[in-house]
This record gives structure tokens, sequence and C-alpha cells, in this order.
């Protein structure tokens, strides 16, 4: 905020990562953007009020000292990239609660504020009777609900109710999206504490291996790592996925909303929200890695030590055999005489003598099955990219085991192993390592054979990018 630079950096960064919705960015299209963005700004002025270039105002912003952008290099890429540090996002959503607002909705935030309090309240509660009289008690009100329907008295939400919950919603869906920055932050700066612990450890290594080992789990098991996975096991449920899918379908069909449907990003929120939440999880998969290839290190070095230590041993020993060649120079008691009686030594046996066999001979006309060497199995790619789209234009997304029900295996093992390599490779699909699922298929003699393989979900988000 007291940067010489402040309108252009805060603009700048609400274009790019807000109104386009982009989390990453890599360095050659964020100096693009940058430069027209810059000349955009020059346009009919006669001074310079940023004589800099797009890649010096890109250095500057990440450096440690400022902390605005995050310079990172993805797995797999030698390119550069980018993102919103949390101090940014906190700034740009202070920004945002600057602007005057036509619409100010109370009623269902203080309904929310109750909403919470009694889940607080029914989550602690430990009687089991006052537990069941809340249930009936909840139950009767439905039932008077349920009459009061079907007698034709049906209550609907004027359009102010509609708009103040769908602002809500707004809000939350935004900062939750935001709040994914925060908390791969917190996760490095975590991982960060446990490396300082193991450098700076002077104890035994027996003593540092038990305690990186009582704690390798700290990172997941943190306040932020369990609220992560609970979201992330709900998200990745495909009952929610479609619910939701189902939900904002309805809620922007409604003409209430206004101008409001006219935010697609919003409309698409939920596959924002599994995008950020995998980034977030595969940060955290790397970061568990990367200490434990630190920790390695940490031993390999302890144990060149100990090395150099016996080394060190090793030539004293021989400087003080060199000095004292005439005399005792040490002194052990307790030495004895060890014999070697000639009837203990095991009697000669001779190697047994193995006759081989230089030349086969084959009959005159023997011929050999050499169909096995061209019995190949070729598995066509674009054959499963056709099955997938053609699935993804009836339903937003299907998962694989539900894909293969629809259209069997036809080559077995080959072509499942194809099916997890597109997965795999491909932006519109996702893995759960966590969630097997069965496959199926007709072997050789209609032998049913099956697989367990991890969960795969295909998206339509961008079935474009499909061959």
């Amino acid at each position: 905020m007291n940067a010489d630079n402040g309108p252009l950096i805060i603009s700048f960064f609400d274009k790019v990562f807000r109104e386009d919705g982009l989390r990453q960015i890599d360095e050659y299209n964020l100096v693009l953007r940058l430069d027209d963005y810059l000349y955009q700004l020059m346009d009919g002025r006669e001074d310079d009020p940023f004589p800099r270039t797009a890649s010096d105002y890109l250095e500057e912003w990440t450096k440690p000292e400022r902390g605005w952008l995050r310079k990172f290099y993805p797995s797999g890429s030698d390119i550069p990239h980018y993102e919103l540090t949390a101090g940014s996002e906190k700034v740009l959503q202070w920004i945002d609660s600057l602007a005057s607002r036509r619409f100010i909705g109370t009623e269902s935030r203080l309904q929310t504020c109750f909403d919470l309090l009694k889940q607080i309240v029914q989550g602690v509660e430990t009687d089991s009777e006052v537990r069941i009289k809340e249930l009936q008690e909840q139950r009767a009100q439905i039932g008077r609900e349920i009459e009061r329907i079907a007698s034709g008295d049906i209550s609907i939400m004027d359009q102010r109710q509609i708009i103040e919950r769908f602002m809500q919603f707004k809000q939350i869906a935004q900062e939750l999206r935001s709040d994914f920055t925060a908390v791969e932050g917190n996760f490095r700066e975590l991982d960060r504490e446990i490396r300082e612990e193991i450098a700076t450890f002077s104890g035994k290594k027996g003593e540092l291996l038990e305690q990186f080992f009582g704690n390798h789990d700290k990172i997941t098991s943190s306040d932020e790592g369990k609220s992560f996975r609970a979201f992330w096991d709900f998200i990745m449920s495909p009952d929610s996925q479609e619910e939701l899918s189902r939900q904002l379908d309805r809620v922007f069909e409604l003409e209430e909303i206004g101008e409001l449907r006219e935010d697609a990003t919003l409309r698409r929120i939920h596959f924002d929200w599994i995008a950020a939440g995998e980034t977030t999880q595969r940060t955290v998969a790397r970061l568990s890695r990367q200490l434990r290839r630190f920790l390695d290190d940490r031993v390999i070095l302890e144990n060149r030590r100990i090395t150099e230590l016996l080394d060190d041993i090793e030539r004293k020993a021989f400087k003080v055999r060199e000095d004292n060649l005439t005399g005792d120079w040490m002194e052990t008691e307790g030495l004895r005489v060890h014999l070697s009686l000639p009837m203990e030594q095991p009697l000669y046996s001779p190697p047994p003598v193995q006759e081989l066999i230089s030349m086969i001979e084959f009959e005159e006309e023997q011929e050999i099955d050499t169909s096995g060497l061209f019995n190949l199995i070729n598995v066509d790619k674009e054959r499963l990219y056709k099955n997938i789209e053609q699935a993804l234009k009836e339903k937003g997304q299907i998962r694989l085991d539900q894909l293969l029900e629809e259209k069997p295996l036809e080559q077995g093992l080959a072509e499942l192993i194809t099916y997890l390599h597109i997965a795999e490779m491909e932006p519109f699909a996702s893995v759960s390592e966590e969630i097997k699922d069965y496959t199926f298929w007709n072997g050789k003699g209609d032998i049913i054979r099956k697989a367990l393989v991890p969960r795969v979900i295909f998206t339509q988000r961008s079935t474009h990018g499909i061959p």
C-alpha cells in the first residue's frame, strides 16, 4: 500500500488474477500482459511515469522484502511461474470492501450466525435425551411444513432475499478460493520450521530419527491440514459435485438475480475449488517428500563425518606405529592362544565338472512357431479419447469405472493402463489416490478379470483440449 506504484500494482494484480480468474501464470505471458498494461497507461501521455521494463517490475515485486508475488518452478517445468501471495490476496479483498455496495444484506448473515451457533451447540451435546428431543422437534417442524405445502400454501423468496443470499454466497466463494493461497503459505512455513529444527538439532542420530518420524505427519495433522482434508473429501465426492453443479445451474436460471448471472467464473466456481485444492494437495505431498529427502541428506552428512573420524584414527595409529618401531608401545591383558588343529580343517572336495553342449541340432524340416513375435497389442488412444468425449457430451462429468460400464474394455489391462495414462497427462481429469474403484473386463476364456485403481474423474471443463 505504501509502494510508489501502489495503484499500478493493485490494478494489474486485480486484472490478471481476479478478473481473468488465473491462479498461476508463466513468466512469458505475465511479462506480455504487463507490457500491454503499461502501454495502455502511457497512451496519450507525454511524461513516462513507468520508465522501467516489465521484467524489472516483476523482479522487484518478487523480492523477499516485498513479497507481493511468489516466483516458483512447477514440477517438471523449467519456466518460472508466478502467483499472488496471501498478503496480496488480503489487500485485494480489502480494496473490494472499500467500494460502495448498492445492496447490504443483513438477514441472511444473521441467519448464518444462528445456523453456525446451532451447529456448535448440537455438535457438543452429549446428553442423548436432549439430542433426541431436538431431532423430534425438527421432525415435527418438517411434518408441519409438508402439510402446509400439501394444502397449497407455498412460500417463496422474493427478489430481495434471493439477491441477498446470492451476494453472500459470491463473497464466501471468492474468499474460499483466495484462502488456498494462505493455506499453502502456512504449509510452507510449517515445513520451514521443521527444517530449522532438524538443521539445528545437536543430539544423537537416534533422537533425531525419533523426533522426525514422530512428527512427520505434522503438516497434515495440523488444524489447517485436517480442515483441508475434510474439504477435499467433500469436494471430490461425485455426489457433492453433481449437487453443486445442479444447484448452480438452477440458481443462474433465476431471472431475479439479473446481471449477476453474467459472472461466468462464479458459475464454475466449484471446478476452481477442485483445481486450487489439487494444487494445495500436491504442494503438501511435495513438501513431505522434500522434508524426507532433507532428512536423508542430514543422515548422509553424519555418516560422512563418522567416516572422517575413523580415517583420522587410522592415520594416527599408523603414525604411532612408525614412531615406535622398537619396544612395546601398547599392552593388552587377557589374551589367549588360538589353536587350529589339522583335523579341524575340511577335506578337499573337487568341484563338479559341467558338460557344455555348444552345438544344438535341429531336424531338417522342423517348423518353429514365430507368431508370438508378431502378436502385439496396439491400443488406439484416439478411440479412448472419443469414448471420453462422447460420455462428457451427455454428462458434466464421469468416473472411469462408470465409463467402462458403458464402454467395456476391448483389450483388457493394456487399454485400462492407457486410460490411466490419459488421466495423468490431461488437465480435464483428476486422480484421487485416497479413493479406489474396481474395474472389470472379460479375459481369455471368458474369465472375469478385475483391478483396483485410483478414482479418476473426467470433467467437461476442458474438453476442448481433447484431440
